[in-house]
């Protein structure tokens, strides 16, 4: 087969040019950092929502396949558990071990697997996409707030209660604009109505804008992204989020018999570079910012590579 022809390079070399148009706009100061949030908060409080809602407003719950929940998220926690037993109990190693598992579903995965493997393909990622924020980043969360207790109690101060912030993480976890959209399109999609073309036109295409937009913001924040000082724990992050839980990933689908489309998918799906949501948790609890950023940025270059190997790998095997 002619490598330029290829499914696996067809779909990815779209989605590396506009990151790499979305670079050198960010190197050449086109889009200012003053307008990257701006830029951001359109991604994700308005177009992402209408392509999740309109996505899952056609699937019904009873033809969903929830074994990929079930194998995905075990795989993401163990790594995530055993990287921070591995670097301590601390807010750092918490953060730098939710970088090694939190992928970029949203910004990269829908884009890309829509174009490599369909809209069918989009169904098994999205079932994901609904809970991912809601499980990684409320177990981090209430994690981060353990560490935080038992500092303030090693200072003499008072903690909140574990279930207080457990309750609080989940429900901003909850309310959010990926796991919200989702969930509401699923429930409309029981009701057996379908959206009117008045809305469903505006909401197709507010979707369509999205990809091109989410990935050129990829190439601007890439270009201001600093390595230095950082590259050696940057790579540990990278070697777990890139290659470390796609495998993990992998074996677990196998162990519970999931094969096809649904397995390649989940795979690429963990093999997705680090997602922008870890520099978040970062910022708030003002730890390693710029390791985060650093990770964030050489995950997403050195995907080129270890994402095409991955999904070259799953091109044979399936």
């Amino acid at each position: 087969m002619n490598l330029s022809t290829h499914p696996v390079v067809v779909s990815l070399t779209p989605v590396f040019l506009l990151i790499a148009l979305g670079y050198l706009a960010g190197r050449l100061n086109w889009i200012r950092e003053s307008a990257v949030k701006d830029l951001s908060n359109l991604v994700f409080l308005l177009l992402i929502p209408a392509l999740l809602f309109r996505t899952m407003s056609a699937v019904h719950v009873e033809t969903l396949d929830l074994r990929p929940l079930l194998a995905y998220f075990p795989a993401a926690l163990l790594l995530l558990f055993a990287s921070i037993a591995w670097r301590g109990f601390t807010r750092s190693s918490v953060v730098m071990a939710l970088g090694g598992v939190f992928s970029n579903m949203v910004m990269i995965g829908i884009t890309l697997v829509e174009l490599a493997y369909g809209k069918d393909a989009l169904v098994t990622l999205l079932t994901l996409v609904s809970v991912h924020a809601l499980i990684l980043l409320t177990v981090g969360s209430v994690v981060l707030e353990l560490v935080v207790a038992r500092e303030a109690r090693d200072g003499g101060e008072r903690a909140p209660h574990v279930l207080e912030t457990a309750w609080s993480a989940f429900k901003g976890a909850l309310i959010h604009p990926i796991p919200l959209p989702i969930i509401s399109g699923l429930l409309f999609a029981q009701t057996g109505l379908t959206l009117p073309t008045v809305v469903d036109k505006p909401l197709q295409l507010l979707g369509s804008a999205f990809g091109p937009i989410a990935l050129v913001l990829v190439g601007v924040t890439l270009a201001r992204t600093p390595l230095g000082g950082h590259l050696k724990p940057a790579m540990w992050i990278t070697a777990s989020k890139n290659l470390v839980l796609p495998l993990l990933v992998g074996a677990s689908a196998w162990a519970w018999g999931i094969t096809g489309l649904p397995l390649t998918v989940m795979v690429v799906a963990a093999a997705l570079p680090m997602g922008a949501n870890v520099f978040l948790f970062a910022q708030r609890y003002e730890v390693d910012q710029g390791l985060t950023t650093a990770a964030m940025g050489l995950s997403t270059v050195l995907a080129l590579f270890t994402l095409s190997l991955v999904m070259l790998v799953m091109a044979a095997i399936s």
